[in-house]
């Protein structure tokens, strides 16, 4: 019988977030699978816990989850687990589910910590509706773009920066994305977690000399937003006349308007059938 792969959650700075679940896991698993070990045995050394740890990181991600698959297939159980926070996001763990998948192998997700949902539910920028960049590039070109393709997005975006990469990072989300209004969540869970809210410009003056991790938190834009309200004051006969008069075909028409009103487009679609 095959193994099964659990991606476990672990705390993002303060140890007492570790789940119940996730220390049962760890204690039954065959192997720890961990992005760096001496960091996971640190936190395996506070919940009294001993187990065989194999190193699983980024650079060496495709050779190891051939190892893993092995294992696995073999009818070991394996933990994967990151520095903190969720296995997979902007941090190694597609690979090796990906793989997991391909062999018919079991994929388990145990839940916790999330360093971008836990800045977005303090941020008080719109909850509703995100979209999570993480990194951005290195390269400042492909950084460029990046932020280009995504300045016209009406949802709060999230991104993941490093202390030192964080004040040309907000410069250049300055120059793309205009002077915004932000959110910068810092050193989260840990003694000195930090909310720095403001717009673009205030907050550059502010960081002289910034430490910790960083989850930067930015509004979506505002004048696509009030397109949006405007748009949606209208009758649905007026709005669809909006974009007919662009030119649009009845069927972009009808997505269009089901994507400003947030409504399924079969209901608009049900309402101009024999229009």
């Amino acid at each position: 019988m095959k193994g099964k792969l659990y991606l476990v959650a672990t705390p993002i700075g303060n140890l007492d977030d570790i789940t119940l679940r996730a220390i049962k896991i760890l204690e039954e698993v065959d192997l720890i699978a961990a992005e760096d070990t001496r960091h996971t045995l640190k936190l395996l050394n506070h919940l009294k816990i001993k187990k065989t740890l194999i190193s699983y990181y980024k650079q060496t991600e495709k050779n190891k989850s051939n190892i893993l698959i092995e294992k696995l297939i073999e009818g070991k159980s394996i933990a994967l687990v990151s520095d903190a926070g969720t296995p997979g996001i902007s941090d190694p763990g597609e690979e090796i589910v990906k793989k997991s998948i391909e062999n018919d192998i079991k994929v388990i997700p145990v839940p916790g910590a999330c360093a971008l949902i836990n800045a977005l539910i303090c941020s008080g920028l719109d909850s509703k509706e995100f979209i999570f960049i993480g990194f951005l590039p290195v390269n400042q070109t492909e950084k460029k773009n990046k932020l280009e393709e995504i300045k016209n997005e009406n949802k709060t975006l999230i991104f993941y920066e490093a202390p030192h990469k964080l004040k040309g990072t907000l410069q250049k989300m300055l120059e793309i994305l205009g002077n915004r209004k932000i959110v910068l969540a810092r050193e989260l869970t840990k003694i000195h977690e930090e909310y720095i809210r403001g717009n673009i410009e205030e907050i550059l003056q502010q960081q002289e000399n910034p430490k910790g991790e960083y989850v930067v938190l930015v509004e979506g834009n505002r004048e696509i937003i009030k397109n949006e309200v405007i748009l949606n004051e209208l009758s649905l006969e007026s709005h669809y006349e909006y974009y007919k008069n662009k030119g649009l075909e009845k069927k972009e028409i009808i997505k269009k308007i089901a994507n400003d009103r947030n409504t399924n487009k079969n209901e608009i679609y049900q309402y101009f059938i024999n229009k």
